[in-house]
């Protein structure tokens, strides 16, 4: 069957799909159902043990070495064109990693293309690059009204032009590009986190990371662990979210308060996440004493905390309340934040009041809750999926779990824009 098969297989809508997302356990998996090969068989193509693949094809594992990854595309006989980055030639015939950005997370090219030397038609200069933090910061305001969909396609074009700008920079300019490509790469990590394109989501982060360690940029670094304990915590893994935070904590020292005031409370939401009550309120008051000295010098901060204050810390706290099941606490912290922030954060207000209207129906507080809730169900149609549109869910489940009518009136309300 593999031989009938191995040369047609990667016309497979799917298997495709799989390889320029480098979603590598679909791909083992649909390569298998497809030639009929085994775990052992495949290995034996490429270089893995039979365990490793199965862990591979049940997400235990990621392939995150270059080395393997190469062995996984010529042993499967990739076709060139599926590969994220093909072989460009530059001027004088030297090879150059290719930046073609084809799937939703990183080409693995990418970061040689950016330390790569290339031709260049001129020098980077401060203005360009002053411009180019101007752009990124206007996009990720953006992004708090419109939502992250519009935004992924504009970022990714916007990357290659940090990328390209590479081979003309010179002295401290050139650590200034690797800087500005690691904000880019967190900012599009965040745009996939959002969508709940968990793969290329933490694909990003580690880029970032790499490229923050780069330039010497403790605030970045720090920023996407905390980002990826964010994620750990979307998923439920509180365990994995205090020790992504901590890690945020000690491994980048020489951070602004801020960035270790939202370390601490990550790391806070972790403990709430797992019940630990003690450990959250002790966090989250080391984490407010952080942020409020923050706000006495707030030109101290790296750009990307400027949505970071007192107000978003009172949601954070109404978020570790709703895990505790302190309903009444809960209720009370995303009550003042929600009036406090502003109406330019429709994704987060939205997001935030899907929470309110779970802490209402956990109350008891049914007629409260579908009213926040149904309230919210446009705005979670349009920039809130999935997450506020999946707190909606949940908060109609627990409404019909209470016997409450107005858990049926949600439903109904979300039908409508399913």
């Amino acid at each position: 069957m593999e031989d009938a098969l191995s040369g047609d297989v990667w016309s497979h809508p799917q298997l495709a799909a799989a390889v320029v997302g480098e979603d590598w356990g679909t791909v083992f998996r649909t390569y298998r159902r497809l030639t009929g090969l085994s775990q052992t068989k495949l290995g034996e193509r490429v270089g893995l043990v039979q365990p490793d693949v199965s862990d591979i094809e049940r997400g235990r594992r990621r392939v995150t070495s270059v080395e393997v990854r190469q062995r996984v595309l010529a042993g499967l006989g990739v076709p060139a064109d599926l590969q994220s980055g093909g072989a460009l030639s530059a001027p004088g015939g030297s090879p150059v990693a290719g930046l073609v950005l084809q799937g939703a997370g990183p080409d693995e090219d990418l970061l040689a293309r950016v330390t790569s030397v290339v031709d260049a038609s001129r020098r980077v200069d401060a203005p360009t690059l002053d411009w180019l933090d101007r752009l990124l910061a206007e996009h990720r305001r953006a992004e708090d009204h419109i939502g992250s969909r519009p935004l992924v396609d504009v970022m990714r074009q916007q990357l290659r032009t940090v990328v390209d700008l590479y081979a003309g920079a010179r002295g401290p300019l050139a650590d200034r590009v690797v800087r500005l490509a690691s904000e880019h790469a967190q900012f599009l990590a965040w745009m996939a986190q959002d969508q709940a394109q968990t793969a290329a989501a933490l694909a990003w982060y580690d880029r970032s990371h790499e490229w923050a360690l780069e330039a010497g940029d403790a605030n970045m670094a720090a920023t996407t662990l905390s980002m990826k304990a964010h994620m750990a915590w979307s998923g439920g893994r509180g365990s994995r979210c205090v020790r992504l935070a901590e890690a945020a904590r000690w491994s980048a020292p020489g951070t602004s308060l801020g960035v270790q005031g939202m370390a601490a409370q990550m790391a806070a939401r972790g403990h709430a996440l797992d019940g630990e009550a003690d450990d959250a309120h002790r966090l989250l008051d080391e984490a407010q004493t952080l942020i409020s000295r923050a706000a006495e010098h707030p030109e101290d901060e790296p750009v990307w905390m400027y949505f970071y204050d007192e107000t978003w810390f009172t949601l954070q706290r109404g978020m570790a309340a709703l895990h505790l099941h302190d309903w009444q606490a809960a209720t009370d912290h995303l009550t003042v934040g929600l009036d406090a922030l502003p109406d330019e954060y429709r994704r987060d207000k939205t997001w935030y009041r899907a929470c309110l209207a779970h802490a209402l129906a956990g109350a008891g507080e049914s007629a409260q809750a579908v009213s926040v809730a149904v309230a919210s169900v446009p705005d979670a149609a349009a920039v809130g999926r999935p997450h506020s549109w999946n707190e909606l869910h949940a908060t109609a489940a627990v409404l019909l779990r209470r016997g409450a009518t107005e858990g049926q009136q949600l439903v109904s309300a979300l039908r409508e824009y399913d």
